[in-house]
C-alpha cells in the first residue's frame, strides 16, 4: 500500500455478523444468496496500481442496496445481475425497489493481538483487492461496499464502475438507476465523469425516469441496451441522444413506443442547421420496434450519418422508400438487417446497393417481394459482400445465385434455405467462384441434390457449417463432404448418415 492512503482496515472476517444485522442490513445476505456467480471479464479501465489518493473521499454518504422485497423479509425478487443472467430467490418474488443502507461503522479497529490471526483475504493489497472487484457483478459490488470501511472506499472506486448491469421483470430499474448516479455523482457534483455503459435489458418497469436520471448526470455515456423496455418513449431516447454527445452504442430492440431517434428540440435550437452530425451513433438496434414508419428511418439516416451497423429486424411498416433516404445520408453503413420487412422489394435493394464498397452484411430473410432482380443490384455494386441472408426469399433462382456468385467472390456465408428454385445448378457456380465459402444453409431447399453438394465440398475446403436439413440428399453425398471437409459440421435429417 503507498504510504500516502490511509485506510483504516476493518477486518472482513465477521462479514456474515456484518450483513445479517437488524434492520436493513439483512438486504445484502439477500443480494449475495441469488446472485449469479458466472465469471465475467475486468473492464479494461481498471488500473492494478494505487494511483490516486482515495483517502480525500467523503465516507459518510451511504452505500446503495439495490433490492429490498417491500412485502415481506422473506419474499426476494430478481436481483441485479452481470451478463444477462436474471438472478431470483426459492422463496417467491416481489416488487423490487432501491434502498439506500447505512455505511459500515466508522470506528476504527485496532491492531489485532498477538494471539490472533488474519484471514487470507486480509492479507491481500488494495490494488489486489480491486482486481477481484472489478470482476463482480452490480449487485455483488454493492454488497461488498457494506462489509467494512476499507472494502466500503474500494468498492466505490470509480474505476470499477464504467458499466452498471441491471436485469429483472420486476425490479425498480427507475429507483435503482436514480440511487447508483446519485451515489457515483459524489466526487464530481451532479455530474458522473466514469460511467459509460448503462445495459437495463429486460428491466420491463424501467419509464423514462430512469433514463432521465442517466441523461443528466452520465454526460460520457457511450453504450446504452434497453432491450425490451417497452414503457420507454421518444422523448427520453431524444434527452439521452442529446444530453451523451459520445453515444455510440444504442439498442432500443423490443421498445415499442420508440419510433425515430433524433435530438431535442432545445438541442436542435442551439446548434447549427447540420446538427444531424452531431449525433455519434455507430450501432443502432430497433428490432422489434414495431411503430417505426418510413418517416422515422428517414429522420433516423438525417440525423445519424455515422451509422456503420443498422438492424431493423421485424419492423414491417418499412418500405423501399425509407431505404432510399437510409443509402443518401449514411454511406458508412457496414451491416444491416431487413429480415423479416415484408414490404421491402427489389426496389428496396437497388437503394441498398447504394452503399456500394462499405457494405459487408445483408439480411432479407422473408423478404417475400425480392427476387433475382434485387439481388443482382446489391451484387454488382457491393463486390465486398461477406455475409448474405435471403432465406425465404422464394424469388430467389440460381440465376441470381450465380450471379451473386461471380459478383461477390468473398462471400463468407450465405443462407438461400427455404428458397424452392435454387438448385444443384446454381450450388455448382458458387462453388467455382466463392471457394472461400464457410457457413452454407440450404434448408428446405428442395430441387437441391447430391450433385449440387459434392461441387460445393470438392471446391469449398474450408466449409465450417452445411445445413441440409428437409433436403433429399442421400447419405453418400453427405460422407463425400465429411470426407473433403473435415472441419465441417453437417447438419442433417437424414436418417441413414450418421
Amino acid at each position: 500500500m503507498d504510504e500516502g492512503t490511509h485506510y483504516h482496515r476493518k477486518q472482513p472476517t465477521k462479514m456474515l455478523n456484518t450483513c445479517q444485522g437488524k434492520g436493513s442490513s439483512s438486504i445484502s445476505s439477500d443480494i449475495s444468496s441469488s446472485t449469479d456467480h458466472t465469471p465475467t471479464k475486468a473492464p479494461k479501465n481498471v488500473a492494478t496500481t494505487e494511483d490516486s489518493d482515495r483517502s480525500t473521499r467523503t465516507l459518510s454518504t451511504p452505500s446503495p442496496g439495490l433490492i429490498l422485497p417491500t412485502k415481506s423479509p422473506s419474499l426476494s425478487s430478481p436481483a441485479l445481475s452481470i451478463n444477462g443472467h436474471e438472478s431470483t430467490s426459492p422463496s417467491g418474488s416481489a416488487e423490487t425497489v432501491a434502498m439506500v443502507h447505512p455505511q459500515p461503522g466508522t470506528q476504527t479497529r485496532s491492531r489485532q493481538s498477538k494471539g490472533q490471526h488474519y484471514a487470507p483475504i486480509d492479507l491481500l493489497p488494495d490494488h489486489a483487492l480491486l482486481q477481484i472487484f472489478s470482476h463482480l457483478p452490480t449487485n455483488q459490488l454493492c454488497c461488498c461496499a457494506r462489509v467494512c470501511r476499507l472494502w466500503y472506499n474500494l468498492a466505490w472506486d470509480p474505476r470499477l464502475w464504467s458499466t452498471v448491469r441491471l436485469t429483472g421483470e420486476l425490479l425498480h430499474a427507475d429507483r435503482a438507476l436514480r440511487v447508483l448516479t446519485h451515489r457515483l455523482c459524489q466526487d464530481t457534483p451532479n455530474v458522473c465523469l466514469t460511467l459509460e455503459t448503462v445495459v437495463a435489458s429486460g428491466c420491463r418497469r424501467l419509464t423514462d425516469r430512469g433514463l432521465h436520471a442517466v441523461a443528466q448526470c452520465c454526460p460520457e455515456l457511450r453504450r446504452l441496451e434497453v432491450t425490451g423496455c417497452y414503457n420507454i418513449s421518444n422523448e427520453a431516447v431524444f434527452e439521452v441522444v442529446s444530453c451523451c454527445p459520445n453515444l455510440e452504442h444504442l439498442n432500443v430492440s423490443g421498445c415499442s413506443k420508440v419510433t425515430c431517434i433524433s435530438l431535442t428540440q432545445e438541442a436542435s435550437v442551439q446548434l447549427s442547421p447540420l446538427h444531424g452530425q452531431q449525433i455519434s451513433i455507430h450501432y443502432l438496434d430497433m428490432s422489434d420496434c414495431f411503430s417505426l414508419e418510413d418517416q422515422g428511418l428517414r429522420t433516423i439516416a438525417s440525423h445519424c450519418p455515422r451509422l456503420t451497423h443498422l438492424y431493423l429486424r421485424r419492423c414491417t411498416r418499412l418500405t423501399d422508400e425509407a431505404l432510399r433516404h437510409l443509402a443518401l445520408h449514411c454511406p458508412s453503413v457496414r451491416e444491416l438487417s431487413l429480415s423479416d420487412c415484408r414490404l421491402v422489394g427489389d426496389f428496396g435493394l437497388r437503394e441498398v446497393a447504394r452503399l456500394e464498397g462499405c457494405l459487408r452484411y445483408l439480411s432479407v430473410a422473408h423478404c417475400g417481394r425480392i427476387t433475382d432482380v434485387g439481388v443482382r443490384y446489391v451484387a454488382r455494386y457491393c463486390p465486398r459482400l461477406r455475409y448474405l441472408n435471403a432465406r425465404g426469399c422464394e424469388g430467389l433462382t440460381d440465376h441470381g445465385l450465380g450471379h451473386l456468385a461471380r459478383s461477390c467472390p468473398k462471400l463468407k456465408s450465405l443462407d438461400v434455405g427455404k428458397c424452392p428454385l435454387v438448385s444443384d445448378s446454381g450450388l455448382e457456380q458458387l462453388a467455382l467462384y466463392c471457394q472461400g465459402l464457410r457457413r452454407l444453409s440450404l434448408r428446405a431447399c428442395e430441387s437441391v441434390t447430391g450433385r449440387g453438394l459434392r461441387a460445393i465440398a470438392a471446391n469449398c475446403c474450408d466449409l465450417q457449417l452445411l445445413n441440409v436439413q428437409d433436403c433429399e440428399v442421400s447419405p453418400e453425398a453427405l460422407r463425400f463432404v465429411r470426407r473433403h471437409c473435415r472441419r465441417c459440421v453437417i447438419e442433417h435429417t437424414n436418417p441413414g448418415f450418421f
